[in-house]
């Protein structure tokens, strides 16, 4: 008799065994499980999600990089990017009024704590009122006993809009004992170099430039906090004047300034004109001599031209590398207002903004914007393409080698005499701008297409900054957590 073979059977005539096709006998059917029940509207919105990830997933692996649409050949991850940054979470911290309405930094510095040298994010803030202030940006402040806590409360989008639970909060805010100081007159710019990031452990890098405004019985000043020594948080006062020290004073208003990479150079923008300081000896000279105010004044990549952005909606670029005193002319002017301390606007005779340069510049170097120029800004993977908002709420996309004409215009803001910073991304896809309406406005650099407009706020979100990131960490990361100031307080912009 045959042996009985599991999953065989033996056929008698030909003397062999074949394996049985189908289920083996006795064996047992799964049985599939009934399908869940679900609602018409989950049913469509579950296809609708389905059918988009199939055509991301679709264009992502077939098509590279190139969406085929209606508006022709597009980049796939800058329409991720677009659509992702249409859609933010808005987060206002408590306690923090009056105090981040006039300049905001965030960087990295080492901080002594019980358990060593540890690095920390801090926020350096500065207001309109003078106030100087640290933040801590984590949670090693819990350490502290008399820490001042500030909580997020979300602000965008409404809570029901998307159900609970959607969003995660980013974490609190800490204000150190001692973290406060109050500056002779109102701070109006906190810079650090941001073309070229330097290496954390590179100590002699960790200066942060802080200029005043100036009041009615002295002139701005330019002064250096450092921070190349540990920060100990707990137990002294990091903002003291051992850290603090004036370089330079001027004898009227200290509008604006930036630094080079190496922090061993700024240029200041006065209401007299254009200033190049040494740092390290405090010596300064005057690079352009002017009537009108600059309001704005940036360093190209080369850190060889100068871009100043005056009252009277002048663009200038400037050659630093040429002798002063070889160029003289008188340049257009127009009839625009004139804002004390950046607020109000009374008009002025165009006598007061007509001004002379002493100072040898480039061939077709001026570019004349519709009102005063309020904010510069060099982009760094675009070598010589720079963005600059006017009073009358414009914003454009300028090359430097051109300096006529537009490459890209940003529509929709609203402004008419506040001076208001522009924010760009580490990556330099989107460009952000607060309003008079109170409304935040966010735009693709490249397209000039309108990403985000809302409010979330009652007063001007008139400062912006981006943390400052090496390359980029993959297209969930490129676009990173925005800090935003106004006479509120301090908000974070955030995408999911």
């Amino acid at each position: 008799m045959p042996k009985e073979i599991p999953g065989f059977y033996y056929d008698a005539e030909k003397n062999r065994y074949f394996p049985i096709k189908g289920p083996i006998p006795g064996s047992s059917k799964k049985r599939k499980s009934p399908s869940p029940i679900v609602s018409t509207k989950e049913r469509d919105k579950g296809k609708y999600m389905k059918s988009r990830s199939n055509k991301l997933l679709h264009v992502r692996e077939l098509c590279g990089k190139v969406i085929a649409s209606r508006k022709g050949k597009l980049n796939f991850q800058m329409e991720f990017l677009k659509k992702q940054a249409s859609y933010p979470q808005i987060w206002k911290y408590d306690g923090t009024q009056r105090i981040v309405n006039s300049a905001l930094e965030h960087l990295t510095v080492d901080q002594n704590t019980p358990e060593g040298l540890v690095e920390t994010d801090i926020l350096l803030t500065g207001g309109m009122n003078g106030s100087l202030c640290i933040f801590e940006v984590g949670k090693v402040g819990q350490e502290f006993n008399q820490e001042i806590k500030c909580l997020p409360d979300r602000v965008w989008p409404l809570k029901d809009r998307y159900g609970e639970g959607y969003y995660d909060s980013p974490g609190h805010v800490w204000r150190p004992p001692g973290a406060f100081v109050r500056m002779p007159s109102n701070i109006s710019c906190i810079k650090m170099s941001q073309k070229h990031p330097a290496p954390v452990s590179d100590a002699s890098l960790k200066h942060i430039l802080i200029t005043t405004l100036g009041a009615e019985s002295s002139g701005g000043t330019v002064n250096i906090l450092n921070l190349s020594e540990p920060l100990d948080l707990n137990s002294s006062i990091p903002t003291d004047r051992t850290r603090i020290s004036e370089i330079a004073s001027f004898e009227c208003t200290v509008w604006t300034a930036d630094c080079s990479h190496d922090q061993k150079q700024a240029v200041v923008g006065t209401n007299r004109g254009a200033a190049m300081l040494d740092i390290e000896t405090g010596m300064k000279s005057w690079v352009c001599r002017s009537k009108s105010d600059i309001f704005s004044i940036q360093f190209d990549n080369s850190e060889n031209i100068v871009l100043c952005g005056l009252r009277n909606g002048t663009i200038l670029s400037i050659d630093t590398r040429q002798k002063p005193g070889e160029f003289s002319g008188r340049l257009p002017h127009n009839r625009i207002p004139c804002h004390s301390n950046g607020s109000s606007s009374r008009f002025k005779s165009s006598a007061r903004d007509s001004f002379q340069i002493k100072r040898k510049m480039y061939h077709c170097n001026t570019i004349s914007m519709p009102s005063s120029v309020c904010c510069l800004a060099s982009l760094r993977l675009y070598d010589q393409c720079f963005l600059a908002s006017s009073m009358d709420g414009s914003i454009k996309l300028y090359d430097r080698r051109l300096m006529r004409g537009t490459i890209q215009s940003y529509e929709g803001n609203k402004n008419s005499h506040s001076r208001i910073q522009l924010g760009v991304d580490p990556s330099e896809t989107m460009v952000m701008s607060g309003g008079e309406d109170y409304h935040l406005r966010l735009w693709s650099i490249k397209s000039g297409e309108l990403l985000f407009d809302d409010k979330f706020m009652d007063t001007i979100p008139s400062v912006v900054r981006w943390p400052k990131t090496e390359g980029l960490l993959g297209m969930g990361k490129q676009i990173q957590g925005a800090w935003l100031g106004s006479e509120e307080g301090l908000f974070f912009m955030d995408w999911p």
